[in-house]
């Protein structure tokens, strides 16, 4: 794991609340509208990449779904998630990992990852994460990133801008897009950040 980029992330869940940092949504409605357009049922296995203190866990548990693990490089932010669950905290598979080095152990049916992916600036990190999609996810996999209108920047880190035909092309070797489309996300001070998001079936 790269130490640098852990205790980048440590440290900023130690020190800022949710409502200082640009990512945080009161409600994930297009992460949540993608996975309820799936043909999957309520025993699925979900992941949610870099899913931090996001509230996605909170709404598929209350929507009934038994089979969530949450992954991020921050131990910081899950603690935090786990803290505002309570003892639902329990139902949900914590994993403490950088996604460049996760082996997973079992396969997901629904992969979700909203921006994570555009972290992954070096050719090495986007070929274990291809690698690694196409083995652990079974089914759908969602990627959410900052488009090309979007911002060249998060957290003080660079990211890579996607588009339609960049994240395609990315996973084509072993899914089919199902949809791509861009929608602003508004943070808590109220700018504007253009992400992409794409769904896609394995093959």
């Amino acid at each position: 794991m790269s130490e640098n980029r852990k205790s980048h992330w440590e440290n900023i869940y130690a020190i800022k609340t949710s409502q200082e940092v640009s990512w945080t949504q009161d409600k994930p409605e297009t992460s949540l509208n993608f996975i309820h357009s799936f043909t999957v049922d309520k025993t699925a296995k979900i992941i949610d990449i870099g899913g931090g203190d996001s509230k996605l866990v909170d709404f598929l548990l209350e929507e009934g779904y038994e089979n969530v693990s949450v992954l991020d490089i921050s131990a910081n932010a899950l603690e935090r998630a786990k803290k505002r669950l309570g003892k639902k905290a329990l139902q949900v598979n914590w994993i403490v990992a950088d996604i460049t080095e996760f082996e997973p152990t079992e396969q997901y049916d629904i992969w979700h990852d909203r921006a994570v992916f555009h972290f992954l600036t070096e050719e090495n990190d986007l070929k274990n994460y291809q690698n690694l999609v196409s083995k652990a996810v079974k089914n759908y996999m969602i990627v959410g990133t900052f488009s090309t209108n979007g911002p060249l920047k998060c957290s003080g880190l660079e990211i890579k801008q996607q588009d339609e035909i960049s994240l395609t092309s990315t996973f084509d070797t072993h899914f089919d897009k199902i949809e791509c489309f861009t929608i602003d996300h508004k943070t808590p001070f109220d700018t504007l950040q253009n992400f992409i998001f794409c769904s896609f079936k394995h093959r």
